[in-house]
C-alpha cells in the first residue's frame, strides 16, 4: 500500500489532540474549497465512484432509521484489541453528543495486548490516532491509514524503527492492521469520506486493549498486567479515556508530556454497572494444551508466517470454512463470528488451534480441525531463523437471507 507520511503532519501535539476532540471545526480563510475538491475527487476514481453509487442510498436509509441526519458531519471511531470490535459512532454539530451507528468486527489479530513498540512486531496499536490518508487503490479493498507513529510512539518507541503502515482495511486478513469486512470498509470509507469532505481533517481513532465494560475483557488485561507490569500508567490512561466518552459522549482533549504520557483533559470517576451480558454460544471448556509455551513463541518477527499462496488465497480459505459452517448453525441461530487462534510453528505446520469464541460445540471442534489440517506455511522468520508464532483470525458465519 502507497503511504504518504509527509500529509499533514502537525507539529504541535496539543493542538493537533485538541483538534482531534473538538472535530477539527476550524478553516482558514485560504482553503474554503479544500473539502469540497476533496469528494469531488474521490468520486472521480471509478471504483469510489461504484460504491458510492451502491452504497450511499442504503447508508442514508440506516441514518434514516436511527434518526441520524446524513451524511454525519463528525465522526469517531474506537476499536478494541480484545474483543474483535470497531464502533462508528457519528454527529453533526459539535456541541451534539456522539451516537453510536454500527459496531462491526474485527476479522484477524496479530499480536497482543499493549502497544506497537517497533517495527515487526505486527502489533495493532493502542493509542489516540487520526485518519492521515486515504487509499481507493489498496491490496486490500479499500484503506484508511493511521498516523503511527504518533508523537506518545516517537518517544516510547524503537527510535530507529518504531514501524509503520498502519491501516483499517478491508478483505478480511491482516498482518498487523486493522482488518474488517470488504462491504464494512466501504461503509467506512463513505462516511469518513464525506466526514472530512465537510472540513473534519482530523478524524480520531481511539485503539483500546480492551473494551472497559467487559468484565471478562478487563479481567484478561489485568492478567496480561501480571506479566508486563510496565504497561500498568499506559493502560490506565486509555481507560480514562474510555469512560471519559461513555460519562459524556464527547471524545476527550489528550495532549503528550515529555516523557510520552497520554494526559486527558479530565479523569472521570470509574462508572459503575452491571456487567455486558455475553451473548455468545461458546465452546466447550475443555482443551488440549498449548504444544509450544507462550514464552518459546515469537511476539517480533521480520517476516509473518505465509499461508500457501500468500493473503488471497488464505482470505478464499476463511471465506469457505465461513460457509461450510452454515449448516452448523444452530435452530434459530443465523450468524457466528467464531474467533479462532492458532499457532505456526518453525517448520510452518499449524500445530494447535483453539477457538475463543463464537459458534457451538460442533461448529467450533470442525473449525478447529480445519486449521489444523491446513498445508504447511512459509514459516515466520525473526534475525534469519525460523521461529513459532501464535495468531488468530474471526471466520465469519452467516446464513444467506431470505
Amino acid at each position: 500500500m502507497t503511504v504518504n507520511r509527509a500529509t499533514k503532519q502537525i507539529s504541535l501535539v496539543t493542538l493537533c489532540l485538541i483538534f482531534l476532540a473538538m472535530g477539527s471545526t476550524a478553516q482558514t480563510a485560504s482553503t474554503p474549497t479544500y473539502s469540497v475538491n476533496f469528494l469531488d475527487y474521490q468520486r472521480s476514481i471509478p471504483k469510489i465512484s461504484e460504491v458510492m453509487k451502491r452504497k450511499e442510498d442504503t447508508l442514508m436509509k440506516q441514518f434514516q432509521a436511527r434518526g441520524l441526519v446524513w451524511p454525519a458531519k463528525y465522526i469517531y471511531i474506537r476499536s478494541f484489541k480484545y474483543d474483535s470490535e470497531l464502533e462508528l459512532w457519528v454527529k453533526n454539530k459539535s456541541s451534539e453528543k456522539y451516537k453510536l451507528f454500527k459496531t462491526y468486527k474485527v476479522c484477524a489479530l496479530a499480536g497482543s495486548l499493549g502497544p506497537k513498540r517497533m517495527a515487526g512486531d505486527y502489533q495493532v496499536p493502542e493509542g489516540f490516532y487520526y485518519i492521515n490518508e486515504f487509499n481507493p487503490r489498496s491490496l486490500y479493498h479499500l484503506s484508511l491509514g493511521l498516523n503511527y507513529p504518533n508523537e506518545s510512539d516517537k518517544l516510547l518507541s524503537d527510535i530507529s524503527q518504531p514501524g509503520g503502515d498502519i491501516y483499517i482495511h478491508g478483505s478480511c486478513v491482516t498482518t498487523g492492521c486493522i482488518p474488517i469486512t470488504d462491504e464494512q470498509i466501504e461503509e467506512l470509507y463513505i462516511l469518513a469520506a464525506h466526514a472530512k469532505d465537510m472540513g473534519q481533517d482530523f478524524i480520531p481513532v481511539h485503539i483500546f486493549p480492551v473494551n472497559f465494560r467487559n468484565v471478562r475483557s478487563v479481567a484478561y488485561l489485568n492478567k496480561y498486567l501480571q506479566s508486563f507490569a510496565e504497561y500498568g500508567s499506559f493502560e490506565r490512561s486509555m481507560k480514562n479515556a474510555y469512560f471519559y466518552f461513555e460519562k459524556n459522549h464527547q471524545v476527550p482533549a489528550v495532549i503528550v508530556n515529555g516523557k510520552g504520557e497520554y494526559i486527558m483533559e479530565e479523569i472521570p470517576a470509574i462508572i459503575s454497572e452491571e456487567p455486558r451480558v455475553e451473548t455468545k454460544v461458546v465452546k466447550k471448556a475443555t482443551h488440549a494444551p498449548q504444544p509450544i509455551k507462550e514464552e518459546d513463541l515469537a511476539k517480533v518477527v521480520d517476516n509473518q508466517p505465509v499461508f500457501p499462496g500468500g493473503n488471497p488465497a488464505f482470505k478464499v480459505f476463511v471465506d469457505k470454512l465461513g460457509k461450510d459452517m452454515v449448516n452448523e448453525l444452530l435452530p434459530g441461530q443465523k450468524k457466528a463470528f467464531v474467533m479462532v487462534e492458532y499457532i505456526i510453528d518453525r517448520t510452518g505446520k499449524p500445530v494447535y488451534a483453539n477457538v475463543l469464541s463464537g459458534g457451538n460445540e460442533k461448529m467450533n471442534d470442525i473449525i478447529e480441525q480445519t486449521f489444523l489440517k491446513m498445508d504447511n506455511w512459509l514459516p515466520a522468520i525473526r534475525s534469519g531463523l525460523n521461529v513459532p508464532i501464535k495468531l488468530k483470525q474471526t471466520i465469519i458465519v452467516e446464513a444467506d437471507q431470505p
